[in-house]
C-alpha cells in the first residue's frame, strides 16, 4: 500500500499543518509516512503545497509523483496541479470553478463554508479539509486522527479543531465517494 497526497492552496490556509497532522496520524497508525512542503515567498496569499506519502513499506522518494489525492482549496491550485493528474481524485472547495479540460475524477465540497459558516472560524478550514481527506482515503480511524490533531494544533484550540475534524469526516461520509467513512 502506497498513497500519495498533495494538499494545495494559498499561504495562510494552514495546509502545511494539515499535511503534518495527516502524516502523524499515519505514523501513529503504524504506517510509514513522509511529509514535504513548499510555499511562495509571501507570508499569506502566495501558493503553498504539502505532500504526504503513506506506505506499509519503506518510502524511498519523499515527493508525490502521481498523487492518489489532490486537495485544491483555490482555483490556482486546482488549475496548476489538477491538469497533471493522471489518476486519482481531486477534492476541491465548492467555490472553485471546475475546468472541463481537467479530466481527473473530481468532487467539490463546501470545505471553506463549513469552516466559516458552520464552525464560525475560517481558520479551521485546514482541519475540515484534513477530515475530508482522511475520511475519503481511510488513512486512519477517527480516534487516531483526533490524537494527531490534539498533538499539533495550538493549545486552547483543541475543541474547535476536533469539531472541524468531525465536520470534515462528515463531509467525506456525505460525499458520495464509495468507501468514504467516519471509522
Amino acid at each position: 500500500m502506497r498513497v500519495e497526497f498533495r494538499l494545495s492552496g494559498s499561504g495562510g490556509q494552514g495546509l502545511l499543518l494539515a499535511g503534518i497532522v495527516l502524516a502523524e496520524a499515519a505514523i501513529i497508525d503504524g504506517k510509514n509516512a513522509v511529509q514535504t512542503q513548499s510555499y511562495g515567498p509571501e507570508a499569506r496569499g502566495g501558493s503553498s503545497k504539502a505532500e504526504v506519502i503513506v506506505s506499509d513499506e519503506d518510502i524511498d522518494y519523499p515527493k508525490a509523483t502521481d498523487p492518489d489525492y489532490l486537495l485544491a482549496l483555490t482555483k490556482d491550485a486546482y488549475l496548476t496541479y489538477g491538469a497533471s493528474m493522471k489518476r486519482g481524485l481531486i477534492i476541491t472547495d465548492s467555490t472553485v470553478s471546475l475546468d472541463p479540460s481537467i479530466q481527473a475524477r473530481t468532487v467539490a465540497l463546501p470545505i471553506l463554508a463549513t469552516a466559516s459558516e458552520v464552525l464560525g472560524k475560517k481558520m479551521v478550514a485546514n482541519i475540515v479539509a484534513l477530515g475530508v481527506l482522511a475520511g475519503i482515503a481511510r488513512i486512519a480511524n477517527r480516534d487516531i486522527l483526533r490524537q494527531a490533531v490534539k498533538a499539533r494544533v495550538p493549545k486552547g484550540t483543541d475543541e474547535l479543531n476536533l469539531k472541524a475534524l468531525d465536520a470534515g469526516l462528515q463531509l467525506a461520509a456525505q460525499s458520495g465517494i464509495p468507501g468514504a467513512t467516519i471509522r
